[in-house]
């Protein structure tokens, strides 16, 4: 095994390979579809990647995809006893470079949580030994903390990608946060949303290095078609027309308000059903709301299905609905992965105003978008899809051309490898 001194070099001009430590909090995750998205893209332009997991995976299912991936997966383990943890400093402090860099941010790692500052050290050691040149983290909390704190003892740069819970939730801490943005080699976020609202929040000093790189899809796994909604569904005999819902039950999913919508829908003579799939806290909260409204016939609770599985609904039903709200305490969704494999795959989309859905969903052109929390609002926008009038088409159509100019996840890896080989930190533009 390498030593920490030993980076992988080129036989031609002598300088080390690029090589990406993605610093991940859980890897897999079966609801981070755009991490294994990303990773994949990079790996297909001809990066290097090597992933560090800092939790074991927990979830019981696995997305196909994830045998794609190439990069080998490390899993950073926690001491179960002080004498382990002394043996991980011990096993770092008897390498020189890494030595260094612990006896210069000592004041740093004292500071942090302790499975925080070990995870660091042994990030750092096993970065080393892996050649690794630059470390990412996915998420500006405990992962961004780690690889941050990893860069300080290596010497390696460090960036991350803020998504949306690590930016709005409540308990973020802002001067935690500023002092990743200022001490990173560059930050991403995925939306104009988020860019506005950190640099607002922020400044321009401290969100200097700060850019919009959109999340990726695979576009090609998404192939496009049109829907006939009137005329394939709601008619007599031809069965319902069928809503689809994606998420974890969560409150800040809005799923209550779906089942509000379609009760009401039904009681005004739509002859309508929804799918909703995915796992969560509210599940019982949700199931107990379903009979409170009567609807047990017509709402269905899926539980957590394979992004080829949803893949198929997205190709099946005839209306995806994405009621998000902002949750009591800050929490709120970015921009959902599942709404830009919707919109690319020609099922017309309504969805909520949070964050930064309306980029995407631009009413009465790309779809329909309502205020967040307002059911009526809700119901009235699926009441004017199901109108034999509305021109779906022409709103699908944009769609999938709106994803194809901002959402290609070549597009995506393309701008993450020239950040991640700028020499020091680009300025934003």
């Amino acid at each position: 095994m390498p030593s920490e001194t030993t980076a992988v070099t080129t036989p031609e001009n002598g300088t080390p390979t690029p090589i990406v430590g993605y610093v991940l909090k859980m890897y897999p995750r079966f609801s981070e579809t755009f991490i294994v998205s990303e990773i994949l893209a990079r790996e297909a332009a001809g990066e290097q990647i090597v992933i560090f997991s800092l939790r074991p995976p927990t979830d019981a299912r696995f997305h196909p995809e994830l045998a794609r991936v190439q990069a080998p997966v490390i899993h950073v383990g926690r001491a179960s006893s002080p004498r382990r943890l002394w043996e991980t400093w011990g096993e770092t402090m008897a390498r020189p470079a890494l030595a260094a860099g612990m006896a210069e941010h000592l004041d740093e790692l004292v500071a942090a949580g302790v499975d925080d500052a070990e995870q660091a050290v042994a990030v750092a050691r096993l970065a080393r030994e892996h050649g690794v040149t630059h470390l990412h983290a996915h998420f500006a909390s405990m992962a961004t903390t780690v690889a941050r704190l990893a860069g300080l003892v290596s010497g390696l740069p460090y960036s991350f990608t803020a998504h949306a819970k690590d930016i709005f939730h409540q308990d973020v801490d802002p001067e935690d946060l500023r002092r990743k943005l200022a001490g990173a080699h560059h930050a991403i976020t995925i939306s104009d949303y988020n860019l506005r609202h950190l640099r607002s929040r922020f400044g321009t000093a401290d969100t200097a290095r700060l850019h919009l790189v959109r999340n990726g899809l695979e576009l090609e796994r998404f192939p496009y078609h049109r829907r006939d909604l009137h005329s394939a569904a709601g008619s007599a005999g031809e069965g319902p027309v069928r809503l689809l819902g994606v998420g974890r039950l969560v409150e800040k999913k809005g799923f209550d308000q779906l089942i509000d919508a379609v009760a009401t829908l039904r009681e005004d003579g739509h002859d309508v059903s929804v799918e909703i799939i995915g796992d969560g806290p509210l599940r019982a909260d949700l199931e107990a709301r379903i009979q409170q409204r009567g609807v047990t016939e017509h709402v269905h609770l899926l539980g957590p299905r394979t992004q080829e599985e949803v893949r198929a609904h997205l190709t099946e039903a005839h209306l995806f609905v994405a009621p998000f709200v902002i949750a009591g305490d800050g929490n709120a969704d970015g921009l959902p992965t599942v709404l830009l494999e919707a919109m690319a795959s020609g099922i017309p989309c309504v969805a909520a105003s949070v964050t930064a859905v309306g980029e995407v969903v631009i009413d009465g052109e790309t779809g329909w978008l309502v205020p967040a929390g307002d059911t009526h609002a809700l119901t009235a926008a699926i009441a004017g899809a199901l109108d034999p009038a509305t021109d779906i088409a022409r709103r699908t159509d944009a769609a999938r051309a709106l994803v194809e100019a901002n959402y290609d996840s070549r597009l995506q890896a393309a701008a993450l490898r020239e950040l991640a080989e700028a020499p020091i930190g680009r300025t934003a533009r």
